[in-house]
């Protein structure tokens, strides 16, 4: 993985991207409010309070958030290019956008506390799609 992480480093990226040791702190406070937020939804589905097409983009959200440090930085030597890696990786975290999104509004009618505290995540991956997809075209 360390290749990886050089692999990333010798990347074109805007000016405007964040130093790499934010990430780490960032998204430590971010899987700290998705496991008590998540948890919960993963709670009421199992106690049957809330239905399944609730809790799906929970558990599709779960998948390709997860999936992008391997697609991001495992791939880059597999395929022997990285615009395939950064293109599967800017597909990936519009996913991750896209399912984050439907989660907030599915839950909203029932546990309102949930889609608000999303909002820093929700602004983090913002940010991390906009900057992964510069980074894809930048180095196209």
């Amino acid at each position: 993985m360390n290749n990886a992480y050089n692999w990333y480093s010798t990347l074109i990226k805007p000016s405007w991207s964040p130093p790499s040791w934010l990430f780490g702190p960032v998204w430590t406070i971010l899987y700290a409010i998705i496991a008590v937020s998540f948890g919960k939804v993963f709670l009421l589905a199992w106690q049957k309070q809330i239905p399944f097409l609730v809790v799906l983009p929970f558990v599709l959200n779960l998948i390709f958030n997860f999936a992008f440090t391997p697609i991001q930085f495992g791939l880059n030597g597999s395929t022997g290019s990285p615009h395939g890696n950064n293109l599967l990786a800017g597909v990936d975290i519009l996913l991750v956008t896209a399912t984050l999104i439907w989660a907030m509004v599915a839950i909203y009618p029932h546990v309102r506390w949930i889609t608000y505290a999303q909002i820093p995540y929700l602004l983090w991956v913002g940010f991390a799609t906009v900057l992964q997809l510069t980074i894809t075209y930048l180095n196209w």
